[in-house]
């Protein structure tokens, strides 16, 4: 299926769960296993909560208005008591993307973690992402929003919280070592990120080991 949501599975999520959360993922992925995404949507799952974790169309050579479409399509389906967004690389610029322009959705979210997203330098030099480079930082996030990212990411030489942080005053932390927080860099379980989506002050840390 093209869509992790817990409600397809047998014992999964119940319907009436109290949270809900929309899970993105970023270029050329094709949620692998192994990847923490896909680890975070297997754990959220199984301890009840609703999970839409959607493959975006065409990883590999995506179309910035055709995934802004997705977004707010499955952020008209999320539902609960809260409604959380964990976005990674190219999502959390597509995020950005969606905020600058009020999309529809966008607003009724309470809580945003955007993990490690590559500045526009970067996206500018690869011709299948060069269409996401932001232009300006001169807009407002709607609702909470935290950013992590590491101290060594190739994708955001320029530092996330110089480029995207503190323009747009986002609480920013920054992990040693951390990459581009992919599973290169051994981002499969991570425990933190499982603690922040059930506890909305949990500190991001690195993972273990």
């Amino acid at each position: 299926m093209s869509t992790y949501d817990t409600d397809d599975l047998g014992d999964g999520g119940p319907a009436s769960a109290p949270r809900s959360f929309l899970i993105l993922h970023g270029w050329q992925n094709h949620r692998p296993e192994g990847h923490w995404q896909r680890w975070l949507a297997g754990r959220l799952g199984e301890l009840g909560q609703h999970v839409v974790y959607p493959q975006l169309p065409d990883p590999d050579d995506p179309d910035l208005e055709v995934w802004l479409a997705e977004l707010t399509r499955h952020l008209d389906a999320l539902r609960g008591s809260e409604r959380v967004v964990v976005a990674h690389s190219l999502s959390a610029v597509l995020w950005f993307h969606a905020a600058a322009r009020a999309l529809p959705g966008t607003t009724g979210v309470d809580r945003v973690l955007l993990v490690a997203p590559p500045s526009a330098s970067v996206l500018a030099g690869l011709s299948e992402i060069a269409g996401f480079a932001l232009e300006k930082t001169d807009f407002t996030l709607p609702g909470p929003t935290r950013l992590v990212a590491g101290d060594d990411d190739p994708y955001c030489p320029e530092g996330a919280g110089t480029v995207y942080g503190d323009p747009l005053g986002v609480p920013t932390q920054i992990l040693s070592g951390a990459g581009h927080l992919g599973m290169d860099a051994g981002y499969g379980p991570w425990p933190a990120v499982l603690e922040w989506c059930l506890d909305g002050t949990a500190r991001l840390t690195a993972r273990a080991g």
